[in-house]
């Protein structure tokens, strides 16, 4: 039996992660859980899995959960420090990193750092950080698998082949639930419209940055790290479809891609139990009653926030970093009816030409330029006007 522990285990990736632990219970076992603020919800897990361990990011919320599992056995721990030692100090062979945003980095990294293998579905600490973790990992003799679906994909097309032979990677992305409206519909976009993606049910963040092409802009920085190739080697498709959900093409010009109904189970899975899989009981992929399977180029003049990754990428150190946390910033101040559509490129453009890179040479160096960008980005956005 495999011991996991799951980091944001009431978001999307943890719910559905939690749904395959309750399908297979002689194969996983629940040692920790960490979340945001969801306590009701967090309860409910916590009394069905029964965790050594939860930890929530505020002491009240702590403090409201240790009263309502007075009759259980759990600690119960609060901050960013607690979560961080559900994450590292708990005997455990899995991971699952699922923080939304750069909360992600520090618990994730401290989980490597204390051996245990990671299933990254939050792709900002890679963002943000890939040659450390990598480093991290290697040095650890820890195992990172991808759960995105887009990276699995590439994972899964990349087995029994060499790295050498690859002659580029193509990311697959819907367009999320924008790609149809002209640059003058764009601008009067609500957090509401943006957030209908058509394809997969999603969290409020990662729902805005498919609709604006960064989820794509971040995921080709992480693909430059998880599978150590060049930028220059990454391309993106715009697929509507969402059953591929990327390819890998070789020296010898043919392709393998990895097909799927858009179901996050299904890469959680082969993540949890590689190299075996799991037999879930969900539908088969008939092509026949798809019919068509359609492909465009990305609109880079629409959706300019694709770019925004390949450039962070291009300049290094600490510009992936800078990058992403403006986009959290700008983002959340869409959602929040703070900051137009149209200007969340904006604010994490002028936030990158305001930063001087650095190299980065440890965490802190990574956690300074976080700090920074959210700083800056955070005053552009009051700066516009309302």
């Amino acid at each position: 039996m495999k011991s996991i522990i799951i980091l944001g285990s009431t978001g999307s990736i943890g719910t559905n992660t939690l749904d395959i632990v309750r399908r297979f219970p002689d194969e996983f076992r629940v040692v920790g859980l960490t979340a945001g603020s969801n306590i009701d919800k967090l309860e409910t897990q916590i009394r069905q899995f029964t965790p050594q361990a939860v930890a929530v990011s505020t002491e009240s919320s702590a403090a409201l959960l240790r009263e309502r599992c007075a009759d259980l056995s759990v600690e119960i721990m609060a901050g960013d420090e607690g979560i961080t030692q559900v994450a590292s100090a708990l005997d455990a062979e899995l991971v699952i990193s699922a923080i939304v945003g750069a909360a992600g980095l520090v618990p994730t990294l401290s989980a490597i750092r204390s051996g245990k293998h990671i299933a990254l579905a939050n792709k900002e600490p890679m963002v943000m950080a890939g040659k450390l973790m990598q480093d991290e990992a290697r040095k650890h003799g820890v195992k990172i698998f991808p759960v995105d679906s887009e990276h699995s994909a590439i994972f899964q097309s990349l087995e029994g082949h060499r790295i050498e032979d690859v002659r580029r990677l193509i990311l697959t992305a819907s367009g999320g639930a924008l790609w149809t409206l002209s640059q003058e519909q764009l601008l009067t976009v609500t957090p509401e419209r943006a957030l209908q993606h058509p394809n997969w049910k999603m969290g409020a963040k990662i729902t805005i940055d498919s609709a604006t092409l960064m989820n794509k802009g971040l995921e080709v920085v992480e693909a430059r790290w998880l599978f150590n190739i060049l930028a220059s080697n990454i391309d993106v498709l715009v697929h509507r479809e969402s059953i591929i959900h990327s390819l890998v093409e070789y020296k010898d010009r043919s392709m393998i891609a990895q097909l799927g109904l858009p179901d996050m189970r299904t890469p959680i899975s082969y993540a949890m139990r590689y190299p075996a899989r799991m037999a879930l009981d969900l539908p088969s992929l008939d092509l026949t009653e798809i019919g068509q399977l359609t492909f465009s180029k990305p609109d880079h003049d629409r959706f300019p926030c694709l770019n925004l990754g390949y450039e962070s990428l291009r300049v290094g150190g600490t510009m992936p970093a800078i990058m992403n946390a403006a986009n959290e910033i700008a983002v959340e101040a869409f959602l929040n009816h703070g900051l137009r559509f149209i200007e969340i490129a904006h604010v994490i453009r002028s936030t990158m030409d305001a930063h001087t890179p650095q190299d980065i040479t440890c965490l802190d160096d990574t956690l300074e330029a976080d700090r920074w960008a959210r700083e800056k980005a955070g005053s552009l956005v009051h700066a516009l006007p309302h």
